[in-house]
């Protein structure tokens, strides 16, 4: 239930009809993905089939969803610093390269085929590092919706907090409208949200950027239950956080300049569990402990399907 408080007549400031103030409470909660029921996975020449999507079988990454070309989902830590994660005497974004968080190397253990499950073992960790993270893959399929549940294990003593933990994918070039209930319009962190609420709305994935004068992690959108681009819907178990944009997060972490930011071939995904706060240590206190993301134990699903 969404109260507003809104100019009954026109001021020298405002036309009639502005909103002066909002708020919201929640009267029911989200509603259920409804379950996976499972249906057989097929092998065909050198490609894996579950439902509507095509798997290769030597590393389990997703490679098509119906008729869509998709690259991954693969586990995520990463996110281009932003100024206050670059502030204070001790930066969270140093300690994040120091940890090698940028540049993570992803090694299968395991593609087990199962009758109805795909399930992929990895351990995912910075180059000649002592830590790390097993992330588990656990895909099942119905008729056109494409499951992935995955469950995440940290490995060694972890000596930093994460930027994100969620998935990163990429999907053809040509999207470009984006459409979704959750909070919104505008771009929301954990301890950065009070001016977002929930609704549907509609965005292109270019208005979806937040264009800070020097480039950094921006636009992410909270406490999504769906969301739809290029012919394909996510639905959250029950909610997630995503970013869409036309360039990786290395792009964004490597840029200077706005003009510095090229747009790819790909539309570049993330779906998360959760992400660092971002605090105010470029000009004040750094993250408060409760927004603090930690290396843990966690279990994050999401449903795929064509539309």
């Amino acid at each position: 239930m969404t109260v507003r408080a809104v100019l009954a007549d026109a001021t020298s400031w405002a036309e009639a009809g502005h909103v002066v103030a909002w708020g919201q409470i929640a009267v029911a909660a989200p509603e259920p993905v409804s379950p996976i029921s499972g249906v057989e996975l097929v092998g065909v020449g050198d490609v894996l089939w579950l439902g509507p999507g095509e798997f290769d079988p030597a590393t389990g990454l997703l490679t098509r969803l119906g008729d869509h070309a998709v690259e991954g989902p693969r586990l995520d830590l990463w996110r281009a610093p932003t100024d206050n994660d670059r502030g204070s005497d001790k930066p969270e974004e140093r300690a994040w390269r120091e940890a090698g968080l940028h540049r993570l190397q992803h090694r299968v253990i395991e593609v087990d085929v199962q009758e109805n499950a795909l399930v992929v073992r990895t351990r995912v960790a910075p180059p000649s590092r002592g830590f790390g993270m097993f992330a588990d893959y656990h895909w099942t399929a119905d008729g056109d919706r494409l499951r992935l549940q995955l469950n995440v294990t940290p490995d060694g003593g972890w000596p930093c907090t994460l930027p994100r933990l969620g998935l990163r994918l990429a999907l053809p070039g040509d999207v470009d409208a984006v459409e979704w209930f959750g909070a919104g319009p505008g771009e929301a962190y954990p301890d950065s949200r009070q001016a977002v609420r929930i609704g549907r709305f509609q965005s292109t994935v270019d208005g979806l950027q937040t264009p800070y004068v020097f480039p950094q992690e921006n636009g992410n959108r909270v406490d999504t239950r769906w969301l739809r681009l290029g012919g394909v819907q996510i639905s959250g178990e029950p909610v997630f956080d995503f970013t869409a944009r036309r360039w990786t997060s290395e792009d964004l972490d490597a840029a200077r300049h706005a003009d510095d930011l090229q747009p790819r071939d790909r539309v570049h995904l993330n779906l998360d569990l959760a992400q660092h706060g971002l605090g105010t240590a470029s000009c004040g206190p750094g993250v408060l402990p409760r927004y603090r993301l930690h290396a843990r134990k966690a279990s994050f699903a999401v449903t795929f399907q064509t539309l």
